[in-house]
Formats: C-alpha cells, sequence, structure tokens
C-alpha cells in the first residue's frame, strides 16, 4: 500500500529481457533503500513491484535496486516503454506511523492514458490527459487520481478525459515534470470511488432484473 507521495525520481540503469519478462535495475540516492529488504514493495510510475536485489551504497550517495517485470505489467502500464537513463517515480510503501499526505495508493494500475495538451504558465501546469471511455465513470471533479504514482486532485471532467492542474513542486520531485504530449502516463483510480460506483452499478442491474421478472 502506498500514498501516492513520491519521495524522489530514480534513474533506469538497465531494463533487460524480453516481451513477456524483463529486469528493471533502478539508480537511487542511497537515502531511499535504508533498512530496505528482498521481497518488499516498491511503487515504480505507480506500479507495485517487488525488490528482488539491490546494494545500498554502489557509491557514497547512490544505490542500486533491482525488480523483475511480468508481462502483465509490461502490457498494462508505461514501464514497457522505459530506456535507459529514463526518470521514474519512486515511493516505498507505507509503514505503520507514515504520515498519510495523498489517499490510499494499491499500485495496481487499471490503465495508460494520454496526454493531450500542456499549458504552462508561471506557477501552474495544466495538464489534459484522454482516458478510455471505460473508466471516466471513476473520474470525479475534485476526487482523487493517482498518475504515474503521484496522488493528485482531478481539476476538470470531460467526456473522453480530465486536466490536472501541477504545482511546481510536482513538477520538480516527480517525472511530471518531463512529460510531453503524447506521452502515456499510468493510471489508477480511487479504490473507494471505484468499489461504490461498481457496488451501486451491481445493485441497479439486480434490481433491474426483478422488476423485469
Amino acid at each position: 500500500m502506498f500514498t501516492g507521495i513520491v519521495q524522489c525520481k530514480a534513474t533506469v540503469i538497465s531494463f533487460v529481457g524480453h516481451d513477456s519478462f524483463k529486469t528493471l535495475t533502478l539508480s537511487v540516492a542511497s537515502e531511499y533503500l535504508e533498512q530496505l529488504n528482498i521481497g518488499a514493495s516498491i511503487a515504480i510510475n505507480g506500479v507495485c513491484l517487488t525488490v528482488t536485489q539491490f546494494e545500498d551504497h554502489v557509491s557514497d550517495v547512490v544505490g542500486q535496486v533491482q525488480f523483475d517485470v511480468i508481462d502483465e505489467t509490461l502490457e498494462k502500464t508505461n514501464l514497457s516503454r522505459l530506456n535507459r537513463g529514463d526518470k521514474v517515480n519512486y515511493e516505498r510503501s507505507v509503514t505503520f506511523g507514515t504520515e498519510l499526505g495523498g489517499h490510499i495508493v494499491s499500485g495496481h494500475i487499471h490503465d495508460t492514458a494520454v496526454i493531450e495538451d500542456i499549458v504552462l504558465t508561471e506557477n501552474n501546469c495544466k495538464m489534459s490527459l484522454g482516458l478510455p471511455n471505460q473508466w471516466m465513470k471513476f473520474i470525479l471533479f475534485k476526487g482523487f487520481v493517482s498518475i504515474n504514482g503521484c496522488s493528485l486532485t482531478v481539476g476538470a471532467v470531460r467526456d473522453n478525459g480530465f486536466d490536472l492542474h501541477l504545482i511546481p513542486e510536482t513538477l520538480s520531485i516527480t517525472n511530471l515534470g518531463e512529460a510531453q504530449v503524447g506521452d502515456e502516463l499510468n493510471i489508477e483510480v480511487d479504490q473507494q470511488t471505484y468499489s461504490i460506483v461498481q457496488t451501486v452499478e451491481r445493485y441497479l442491474k439486480n434490481q433491474n432484473g426483478k422488476n423485469a421478472s
């Protein structure tokens, strides 16, 4: 479980394998590998991955961490398009006593959204995303959504997409500041909203079935 508060950006060292299985190696500041264990969960661009190897001090301040990425993840997320040198969002899993500054994020990506427009002003970035219609019922004005692992608030909802308003701090700490029109971003809809909508739909379907009979 994660909070959607990205801790830092990590750098892709290598991403090798084949279409159904790859090994991802990242370079990250050593402080973000402290007290880490093999088998721990880390959100990479919002995707919950399991640590398979790590070295906390490759140099004085930088370590490396490694993950195995299977076909399901490669097919559903933007991790399949990573290249050496790319920056990814990095968040360690929640521990007891962690401040919950964002919202509860599972790390299970629902789909990807495409950046359709970016409008930059001095203190704001408006980013417009296009999303497959099947997920739009879970996107609510002022509701939560996880974008590449970042807990964000929906600024506006359109027929086939939605808008975000990103502050300079978000652009600086996360890889959203490097995103460009046409890029695909990992989307996890708010789990609470998802559960409520699904429950209401099942209830209405059952009621309609009873009325029809």
